[in-house]
């Protein structure tokens, strides 16, 4: 059985490839009505393989990684199946009964059973009408499975496991976060598809009834608020052939799977007659939310959101003019459902263009010369959903060579009931009786580099004041250390502030215009680590946001930041595993890792719905071009801009004036 070849090896696996990927493992294992499909990605080839591919023409082969889990004996299987002759070509098994364990990521399917394992349980429904509740009321509770986090715990030991929380609701579309049904948390194993442990705290706080829901026909909608349009008469300035975008002398390729969601691919930015590379791959490869409440329906809580569910499998399938604005290339991602069925997610990633005010400026009145250019920026995105948190992911491109990552952080916040008269000592109130825990956001971000091709390194910068003396008579200089990492550990990892410290990825066998390596440099945005103590089972399982940057060689098993498998993992694997080898890292293929978040202190302007913070980080170009490239830039004003003053006729804009000439 032979399937057509994909138009470019990085492409995403395609539904046919999909159902063939499949079958194959159906077929080689013997597969029944039992086995769910978790994970159906492209394994990728290297970016070797893909040089060879350029010089030679012969393609790399098509490769699927299919994950299987029976989900009555709880084992799961990897597998790899060759989509050109449909064999598989490796099958293992995980080992997630041992230590220190780890499982398949959370399905949707599970979602469902597991609420319906729950409202079955005598003890918690017992649990819940102490807490006011009727048998009646039972039905409309809303139940959160939510990744258990570990504690060495037996019923959490090489088990398939998630604990849940629950809601009561008056109607099916109430918002179930305004209130929150405290002190009852049923563990439930999803393969013995029953309740294995229950916690029901003596102290039965009331449950909040006070209603915050968020529907359109919840409130009243504004009148004053004029139509904001953007308006592309001539279309894009992007190009799309397939999964391939060039835009404004970028080059990149869109990727997709279903635990990081967006990738892009071979990013590279044309300079003269050159293609210059940048990034060979960039994605998100993991998020972790810990909470800094200590009670029963909140200490565990830590939840690994591509590891543990995957923010690909949780995409959006965005709506026009609503998620995005102007005029959209929207890209249908294939994927595989939990049956293993090929689907299309219509609508997951959209691409469009957008004003980001001024580029660059200069008004020189001794001789009249005026210039001024706005800034143009490509925005490729995706939204995933994940239980109450929506997270949107936004890479930016934009024509001077820089790469910005931002991401939006919106939503519904965890929620606490408080009994009247009391505070919430965890965090902040948000309402009346309804507390918001404390907690952190982590990303981070996963940078395979290619600056100018061949072998990278990275450099350390640090900014000191020199004492003063003859050679600082004033005291006004300050002088910049730099040194080259070595090996994986020749950096603390940290950005500060204070002295300035950033790291710039170069190419110390390419000399730019001045003789220094090209390269790019790491802004870092002010961004926390991880608060949990030393020794807590959340800072061992997310050890990568104890950094907020990790340099690595390339392995092409080192994927992810937190390890292949963090749900109801121990711990201690991930970026913290991978650099205990204290690898060389100069003049390498390297892999560049960014740690990043936000400390989130609920307020009441976080309720009902969290309006959008922000966390990212920025790679400008520092050394790599010889000039600013965004100097030819064409100077024409925006034609539908206008003189918005009472009486003011809007004016008929000059052919260039966006700049003046003195005489």
């Amino acid at each position: 059985m032979t399937t057509a070849p994909a138009a470019h090896p990085l492409d995403p696996l395609s539904l046919d490839e999909i159902a063939r990927a499949v079958a194959a493992v159906v077929a080689d294992r013997g597969l029944g009505p039992n086995a769910r499909y978790p994970i159906v990605r492209l394994e990728e080839p290297a970016k070797a393989e893909l040089s060879a591919w350029r010089e030679t023409g012969a393609a790399p082969d098509r490769i699927a990684f299919v994950l299987t889990l029976d989900v009555e004996s709880g084992e799961a299987h990897e597998a790899l199946v060759d989509l050109e002759d449909g064999r598989v070509r490796a099958s293992t098994m995980l080992p997630n009964r041992d230590a220190p364990y780890g499982q398949p990521p959370v399905m949707i399917e599970e979602f469902f059973r597991c609420e319906a394992i729950v409202k079955a349980d005598p003890a918690w429904r017992a649990a819940v009408m102490r807490r006011g509740l009727t048998e009646a009321e039972l039905e409309l509770v809303q139940v959160d499975p939510f990744s258990s986090g570990f504690f060495d715990r037996d019923f959490e030991k090489g088990k398939r496991i998630v604990r849940a929380v629950a809601y009561w609701r008056e109607a099916v579309t109430d918002n179930g976060y305004a209130h929150p049904i405290e002190g009852v948390v049923a563990v439930v194993d999803l393969i013995e598809n029953r309740v294995v442990d229950l916690v029901d705290e003596a102290l039965a706080i009331p449950v909040p009834r006070k209603k915050r829901n968020y529907g359109r026909e919840d409130f009243s909608p504004r009148t004053d608020l004029k139509p904001l349009d953007i308006v592309q008469r001539e279309g894009p300035s992007f190009s799309v052939d397939g999964w391939k975008v060039e835009w404004q002398g970028w080059s990149f390729r869109v990727g997709f799977t279903p635990r990081e969601g967006l990738v892009l691919h071979e990013l590279s930015i044309r300079d003269g007659e050159r293609l210059r590379p940048v990034i060979f791959r960039a994605s998100v490869t993991e998020m972790v939310v810990p909470y800094a409440d200590p009670t029963a329906n909140h200490y565990w809580k830590s939840a690994f959101d591509a590891g543990e569910y995957g923010l690909g499998r949780l995409a959006n399938s965005l709506e026009l003019g609503c998620d995005c604005l102007g005029l959209i290339r929207y890209f249908d991602v294939p994927i595989a459902d939990d049956l293993g069925q090929p689907t299309l997610l219509k609508n997951a990633i959209c691409m469009h263009e957008e004003d980001f005010g001024i580029l660059w400026k200069h008004n020189e009145f001794r001789t009249g010369v005026h210039e001024v250019r706005r800034s143009r920026r490509l925005v490729i995105s995706f939204f995933a959903t994940v239980g109450n948190y929506d997270y949107g992911f936004y890479w930016y491109l934009y024509q001077d060579g820089t790469i910005q990552l931002e991401a939006k952080l919106t939503g519904i916040i965890q929620t606490a009931a408080v009994a009247d008269g009391e505070t919430y000592p965890w965090g902040g109130m948000v309402d009346d009786n309804l507390g918001g825990p404390t907690h952190q956001h982590f990303f981070n971000v996963r940078l395979h580099m290619d600056v100018d091709g061949g072998g990278n390194s990275v450099t350390e910068h640090e900014f000191h004041p020199r004492p003063m003396g003859e050679d600082n008579p004033f005291g006004n200089v300050f002088d910049t250390r730099v040194r080259t990492l070595a090996t994986e550990n020749d950096t603390g990892g940290i950005a500060d502030g204070a002295n300035g410290r950033y790291w710039k990825v170069v190419n110390p066998n390419v000399a730019n215009s001045v003789g220094k390596p090209t390269g790019y440099k790491m802004i870092a945005m002010p961004s926390p680590l991880m608060l949990a103590q030393e020794g807590s089972t959340v800072r061992r399982r997310g050890g990568f946001a104890t950094r907020h940057v990790w340099v690595t060689p390339f392995d092409r098993a080192e994927k992810y930041a937190s390890g292949d498998y963090p749900n109801v993992h121990a711990g201690g694997d991930g970026l913290p595993r991978y650099v205990e080898k204290n690898r060389p890292i100069e003049n390498t293929d390297l892999v560049l890792w960014h740690s990043f978040g936000h400390t989130h202190v609920c307020k009441p302007e976080d309720f009902p719905i969290m309006p959008v913070e922000y966390a990212g980080f920025t790679l400008k170009p520092n050394g790599f071009f010889d000039r600013n490239i965004a100097m030819n830039l064409p100077p024409e004003p925006n034609r539908h801009s206008v003189d918005a003053r009472d009486g003011a006729e809007p004016p008929a804009p000059a052919a260039s004036c966006c700049g003046s000439r003195g005489a």
